[in-house]
């Protein structure tokens, strides 16, 4: 079997020093409209398909103690994370779609990729969830799933898919993974931004293993809540009816990139969760140089997928189990079965809300630096990007659907014609 010589590193940090550069950029025509000022736009996800509205909130844990590796003097380690849940309908407000401090960093990469700085009018663009909206009552108890984005990206670039599965009856809670994030506001105007040091195998490593705890420590105070507790770290009154509704005995987490590798590392020390799905995450710290995770190596126990997308290393070579040995080894070493899906179209930040964003921008301004199709050309495939939402959240639904509510999910029995992109990886 032919395997790819690239390194899962290089593969993830390519993309991830791209990552702040296309967050500013895609979306279905639909989800973008005209602003104020001249030549901006305003962002909108994609309206999630499920018949709950979607609430969204945000909490500030702390984890005293804990400290941070690259953070010399740093005692306690501060972690926020955003809970999408089904909410009431009422005349909330909708959630901002990112947080003040992310404006900046955004701002000016636009400008790396030949773009004005305010050609996203982020101040203004908005969620579907409405903030701080009451649960949905008689709707609960909400499964939940844990989110973890890509090595050096936001929690917020997963929007569209964390609201499609609120608005299916998921209490999905995502977490930015501080000093590695480009920088995370706390409700006190501090503003943490990312202290990466280098792009090295070793920090990598460090940044997994930070990952994996960030992810313990959240599912405990996601205990307390389900348990009718406040984890806030200022006690803010929190929406009605969300402390208690929480389900701990169905609890799935899904990552993109790194994140997919976090959900991976964090399944094998947490029997708390019950399925796991790697969006295009190498299941690797270095593929090339067979610097294998734990994971790599022992597989999982308990329902795993892997969406994989489009071609990889050198050789540009799909980006699955037949040509990834990362990959493979995962696979063989499971032993619960693995579903693996393919989609040869497709790119690595199509996982992302990437794919809703780029294509909006492109389809106002008409890019046409070098910098923005090289950034775009490679990150989204020719993938139609409203087929490309609307299949992603439907595999990602039907997955959890079937491994945490027991419900039957027909779409992950084989191709299907209402999907045709999406490719079914044979498993030895």
């Amino acid at each position: 079997m032919t395997r790819t010589g690239s390194t899962a590193r290089k593969r993830l940090l390519a993309y991830g020093s791209a990552a702040l550069v296309l967050a500013a950029t895609f979306s279905a025509p639909a989800a973008i409209t005209a602003a104020t000022d001249p030549g901006s736009v305003v962002l909108t996800p994609p309206e999630p398909t499920g018949p709950h509205t979607v609430g969204r909130t945000e909490l500030h844990l702390l984890d005293p103690g804990r400290g941070h590796p690259w953070v010399e003097g740093a005692d306690d380690r501060d972690l926020t994370v955003s809970v999408w849940y089904p909410a009431e309908d009422g005349g909330e407000e909708h959630a901002p779609y990112v947080t003040r401090s992310l404006r900046g960093p955004l701002r000016s990469q636009l400008e790396q990729l030949g773009l004005h700085r305010d050609t996203v009018d982020f101040e203004s663009s908005r969620t579907n969830a409405l903030l701080d909206a009451d649960a949905a009552a008689g709707a609960g108890p909400f499964p939940v799933v844990l989110f973890s984005p890509g090595f050096r990206m936001t929690r917020f670039l997963n929007t569209s898919n964390a609201e499609e599965l609120a608005s299916h009856g998921y209490a999905v809670v995502s977490v930015d993974h501080t000093y590695e994030t480009p920088a995370v506001d706390l409700p006190d105007g501090r503003v943490i931004r990312t202290r990466v040091p280098d792009t090295g195998t070793a920090t990598y490593q460090e940044a997994i293993a930070v990952r994996t705890e960030d992810i313990r420590f959240v599912l405990d105070q996601v205990a307390e809540l389900a348990g009718g507790g406040n984890p806030d770290v200022n006690g803010r009154t929190l929406p009605a009816g969300l402390v208690g509704a929480l389900d701990l005995d169905a609890v799935g987490m899904f990552g993109h990139s790194a994140g997919g590798l976090t959900t991976a590392e964090a399944m094998l020390v947490d029997d708390r969760i019950d399925a796991g799905i790697d969006l295009d995450g190498t299941l690797a710290y270095h593929t090339g140089d067979g610097v294998w995770a734990d994971s790599t190596l022992e597989g999982a126990d308990r329902p795993f997928a892997i969406l994989g997308a489009g071609l990889s290393g050198i050789r540009r070579l799909p980006h699955n189990s037949e040509y990834n040995e990362a990959f493979q080894r995962f696979v063989q070493a499971s032993s619960a079965p693995v579903l693996e899906l393919y989609t040869a179209d497709a790119e690595h930040m199509g996982y992302t809300d990437h794919q809703w964003i780029l294509p909006a921008i492109a389809g106002v301004h008409r890019p046409d630096s070098n910098a923005w199709h090289e950034a775009t050309g490679t990150a989204l495939g020719p993938i139609d990007p409203g087929e490309s939402v609307r299949t992603q959240r439907a595999y990602i639904t039907a997955f959890f659907d079937a491994h945490l509510l027991g419900e039957d999910a027909p779409l992950l029995d084989g191709p299907s014609a209402d999907f045709p992109a999406v490719e079914f990886v044979e498993q030895p």
